[in-house]
Formats: C-alpha cells, sequence, structure tokens
C-alpha cells in the first residue's frame, strides 16, 4: 500500500470519527471541510512531485 492510499484512508477514518463523536452539526461540517482541505492539499502536492514542476 502507497502513502497516498494510507494517507487517504487515515483522512476517511478521522472524518468518520468526527461524524460519530461530533453532535453538533456546525462543528462536524466545519471539521470534515478541514479534512477535505487537507486531503486536497496532500493530493495537490503529491501531483506537484509526481510531474516535478518546479514553480
Amino acid at each position: 500500500m502507497n502513502r497516498l492510499a494510507i494517507a487517504f484512508a487515515v483522512y476517511f477514518i478521522l472524518g468518520v470519527l468526527a461524524w460519530s463523536t461530533l453532535s453538533d452539526s456546525r462543528v462536524r461540517l466545519v471539521t470534515l471541510a478541514i479534512l477535505g482541505l487537507f486531503a486536497m492539499k496532500t493530493l495537490l502536492h503529491r501531483n506537484h512531485v509526481m510531474h516535478g514542476k518546479d514553480e
């Protein structure tokens, strides 16, 4: 299993835990949004590294 798959599995597990433990819907959605932003940053960083762009 590669590191990207592990990272997304961890984000997914954190999202499930946040969904099941947080009772306030606003806090839950903000938490999921932050996790989504971290996942997007991880994916963008991987694409930057894989394509070797120096911009």
